[in-house]
């Protein structure tokens, strides 16, 4: 649980641990493309994991994404210290997480379940968010819909295609917008909303020192649980015995859905690092968007 946003890396860290506790060590890790991620060591031995970015209360959304997964009692994610700013920098202070640890018998499967369980707890009637948060390094739009289909057309697709417009041509722009007001010819309503980590590829997942898989770098929101399976698949995939267990339970026809799920994080990707992503983005486009269907 977040005690408190700090104005300084020291007072999180005397606040927390006391005043007597000072940092030894500072070693930079690989972490990705957004935050800049160190280990860092106090002189009583304690190890803590400290995430920075120049995004002013950027990590706020991460706090409360990490703790919204942390309230299922399903899958484990790190405990969250506190955050706040450091010298012109936002940052994030967790609890370490070795990922030597030794996988259990049956990981994915159990894993799997864990998903499964966290993607059913009861999360309410509506899809959304309380807050706005992020995915990658830009904002993800969270505005409370009754309907999956608006939520995932206004809030995911559109606002990534309104920022994309100058990649596509005149024929392509008008198959996204006959895809935009056509969703519900390819998704469903589901039951209930789920809640789902937003940014589920392999990178976003670690091997706990329960020999469990735990989840880091959230993009929480009440959707469709099968987002998340989908953005599994983008980038590589996840072990057959997770999709052994975990698609037993899901609805018919979801490899239909699959690309159209993951046009939203193809679109982000476009927009944040450029036109490597428009060949993947244009194909789906071309798949969905059939002008006269």
């Amino acid at each position: 649980m977040v005690r408190n946003h700090y104005s300084s890396l020291h007072e999180a860290i005397t606040d927390i641990f006391g005043s007597s506790r000072t940092i030894v060590s500072r070693q930079s890790v690989s972490g990705g493309d957004i935050n800049e991620s160190y280990v860092i060591n106090l002189d009583d031995g304690t190890t803590l994991f400290l995430k920075t970015n120049s995004i002013n209360s950027f990590f706020d959304a991460e706090a409360e994404g990490l703790n919204a997964i942390r309230k299922t009692n399903t899958v484990r994610v790190p405990t969250v210290l506190g955050l706040g700013v450091d010298s012109g920098m936002s940052f994030l202070l967790m609890e370490f997480i070795s990922s030597s640890g030794q996988r259990i018998k049956g990981y994915w499967e159990t894993f799997a379940e864990e998903l499964s369980a966290m993607h059913n707890t009861d999360v309410g009637s509506t899809y959304g968010f309380p807050h706005d948060n992020w995915i990658g390094t830009r904002k993800q739009k969270n505005t409370f819909f009754d309907s999956w289909i608006d939520f995932f057309r206004d809030c995911r697709l559109k606002p990534q295609f309104d920022a994309a417009t100058n990649y596509f041509s005149v024929d392509e722009m008008r198959k996204m917008d006959w895809l935009l007001e056509h969703l519900d010819l390819y998704l469903f309503e589901p039951v209930k909303p789920s809640l789902v980590h937003g940014d589920l590829w392999s990178g976003n997942m670690i091997t706990g020192s329960d020999g469990k898989g735990w989840l880091i770098d959230p993009a929480v929101y009440y959707g469709c649980s099968e987002v998340d399976i989908a953005m599994t698949e983008l980038f590589g995939g996840f072990s057959y015995h997770f999709y052994d267990v975990y698609k037993q339970t899901m609805e018919p026809g979801y490899e239909d859905r699959r690309e159209l799920y993951n046009l939203y994080h193809l679109l982000n990707h476009l927009n944040i690092f450029g036109s490597g992503y428009l060949q993947p983005v244009v194909r789906i486009i071309e798949r969905y968007g059939h002008l006269n269907k």
